[in-house]
């Protein structure tokens, strides 16, 4: 089993919630995930980091069976971004891609895409590639202070 962050064991505990956790590099793609924990591919809430050509970056918690409408995006972010590469992110969210959380990141604007609200319970990463946390989005989206946003295709 892969041990959970304590930043991100604290914010499971004050909300009274428990990651699901599996064996190391079991969970890193949306699909990988939903088949471990038994769920269809789009209660995954993938966490995506995207660079802005304002130089500023933004987390996106969107369906794991989606991808990301580019046109949408910019109309929301008002300039082109692209996806953070993996050194990027690592060095951002202080995850690595395939284990980015919602919990626990500082200093970052993040989004949550409607689409994951017609699922009653998602699983965002809880920081490692071989976890997830079950969550209803109400809850993901109050704990990560995540804005409602409609990017995906």
């Amino acid at each position: 089993m892969t041990s959970i962050s304590d930043r991100v064991q604290s914010v499971l505990d004050a909300n009274n919630l428990q990651a699901l956790t599996f064996e190391p590099g079991s969970t890193p793609t949306s699909e990988m995930a939903a088949n471990k924990i038994g769920c269809v591919v789009g209660q995954i809430a993938k966490s995506m980091l995207f660079k802005g050509k304002d130089g500023v970056f933004r987390l996106f918690l969107c369906p794991g069976d989606l991808r990301v409408d580019n046109k949408k995006l910019k109309d929301l972010l008002g300039v082109k971004a692209r996806m953070a590469t993996a050194e990027e992110t690592l060095t951002v969210t202080g995850f690595q891609p395939g284990a980015v959380c919602p919990f626990g990141v500082e200093d970052l604007d993040i989004y949550i895409d409607c689409g994951l609200s017609a699922y009653q319970t998602i699983y965002p990463a809880a920081g490692t590639n071989a976890s997830g946390v079950p969550i209803t989005y109400e809850q993901l989206q109050q704990i990560a202070n995540a804005i409602e946003c409609d990017v995906m295709q």
